[in-house]
């Protein structure tokens, strides 16, 4: 199957598991360093991440580390459809603290394409029962440390990190 959102950006389904096998991998990374999720979480994670971004839903991945509620560290991936000039990066990076009160808090936003309709068809493929979140994660008080890029083709996801 193949995805062509237009005429300069082609990717197919191969690519994008290329990416989020990336995702994955950076999702395991957080999980094993922080101890707040086991690897089978973030397994879980990535499986809605794949679905979603396979079916176009998906327009960023966002967590968060809290330390007794208050943010330690976050990550963004941002998917990008025109992705075919990022240089892709290896997943992993700094090792995230084990932190008294840990939570890693995970948020999902959709393309507007995820209608209700389409909502419905994808229940029965995720791991997950979302939730609506109203929580912010603008991380205005943590400082933005980098990030890096996973692209094949001209799919990927921009990762935006920040610490305290």
């Amino acid at each position: 199957m193949s995805q062509t959102r237009t005429a300069t950006a082609t990717y197919t389904v191969a690519d994008i598991e290329n990416v989020v096998r990336r995702v994955k991998a950076d999702l395991v990374m957080i999980a094993d360093s922080t101890g707040a999720w086991t690897a089978a979480n973030a397994a879980d994670y990535a499986h809605d991440v794949e679905v979603l971004a396979k079916a176009g839903y998906l327009k960023w991945v966002d967590v968060t580390l809290l330390s007794n509620g208050a943010e330690a560290k976050a990550v963004r991936f941002d998917v990008d459809t025109e992705a075919g000039s990022l240089t892709s990066s290896r997943p992993g990076g700094v090792l995230w603290p084990k932190v008294s009160g840990a939570n890693l808090r995970i948020v999902l936003s959709y393309t507007d394409a995820y209608t209700s309709a389409a909502r419905e068809g994808t229940k029965g493929k995720l791991k997950i029962g979302w939730v609506t979140s109203y929580d912010d994660t603008n991380h205005t008080n943590l400082m933005s440390s980098g990030g890096r890029n996973y692209a094949s083709n001209a799919y990927g996801m921009q990762r935006k990190d920040w610490a305290a």
